[in-house]
């Protein structure tokens, strides 16, 4: 299927930053992202909450917008969009849901602010080294990730502290545990 000439103007709107072009744009693909981390999570029989599907979108609608749109702006019109989204977010789900050295695993079938056995202990696997390596983050990062893996706190009582959306908690640390990985690696 070809591009269409809703999505061709769509991402030349986005590309020109014209207001509200990124919103019609989130709007319009959303219901394919969140499909296509369902099935990748379900084919690899990994449950997911709600926290790890925001954390997922948002990684994934961050990579189209990091450097510049560069996702958008390698797009060679050979397909649809939707086909090339589907596979661009396939990869990015899968990459994160496979990931060995993340600080927390996605939660299996449990909730994140659900603080339970191997939860806290998820949560809170070596509490000297987490506080060494908050060193590292500044300001709302390291407010955020305290919050989340030092005091249990949910993505919405963190929004309310912090002052962010809820949906950009996750997003916040995933950044935030990237920066702690190499400072971490660093340091070894």
């Amino acid at each position: 299927m070809a591009l269409s000439e809703l999505d061709r103007k769509l991402i030349a709107r986005c590309l020109a930053r014209e207001p509200e072009s990124w919103e019609d744009f989130v709007d319009r693909f959303m219901g394919l992202v969140t499909h296509v981390i369902n099935h990748s999570a379900q084919t690899r029989s990994i449950r997911l909450s709600g926290d790890d599907r925001e954390d997922l979108a948002g990684e994934v609608f961050f990579s189209i917008v990091d450097h510049d749109f560069a996702v958008l702006r390698n797009f060679r019109s050979e397909s649809s969009l939707a086909t090339y989204l589907t596979v661009i977010t396939r990869r990015i789900v899968v990459h994160e849901l496979l990931k060995n050295k993340s600080p927390i695993r996605l939660a299996d079938g449990a909730e994140h602010h659900a603080v339970n056995g191997n939860e806290a202990v998820q949560r809170i696997s070596n509490r000297d080294e987490v506080e060494r390596l908050l060193g590292e983050l500044e300001g709302t990062e390291a407010q955020v990730v305290r919050m989340f893996h030092l005091e249990g706190k949910s993505y919405q009582e963190i929004s309310h502290s912090v002052g962010m959306p809820e949906n950009s908690v996750g997003p916040t640390l995933s950044r935030a545990r990237e920066k702690m990985r190499h400072a971490g690696s660093d340091s070894l």
